[in-house]
């Protein structure tokens, strides 16, 4: 069996900052997270609520994500499925495009604070 070597967090923040979250239905239906649009009352059927982006995490005015604190997730241990699937050294390549876009943005960030 192939070991496979994970890196602890960086807590950098940043894939909370870049990415929006997608509830799974039995998260969204749940009622345990606040989503981008249950203030306007959209809560028919998942399949109407995905359409529409319902089942996504809300955020910040500053676009990150609403759970982020001080770098931190502080719902880490019930974060939704997909915050438990990436991890940004992952080799996955579905995960390739955003792990491109948080090193481009930490270089980003290192280059600004020099």
């Amino acid at each position: 069996m192939k070991e496979i070597s994970i890196k602890s967090c960086p807590q950098c923040g940043i894939c909370c900052r870049l990415f929006l979250i997608n509830l799974t239905q039995e998260e969204w239906m749940s009622g345990g997270y606040k989503t981008q649009l249950k203030e306007f009352g959209l809560d028919d059927d998942f399949t109407t609520v995905q359409r529409y982006g319902g089942n996504i995490l809300s955020q910040k005015k500053d676009g990150s994500c609403i759970y982020l604190k001080n770098n931190l997730c502080s719902i880490h241990k019930k974060r939704p499925q997909s915050c438990r699937d990436f991890f940004c050294e992952s080799t996955s390549k579905k995960f390739k495009g955003m792990i491109s876009m948080i090193k481009e943005r930490r270089e980003n960030n290192t280059m600004q604070s020099c």
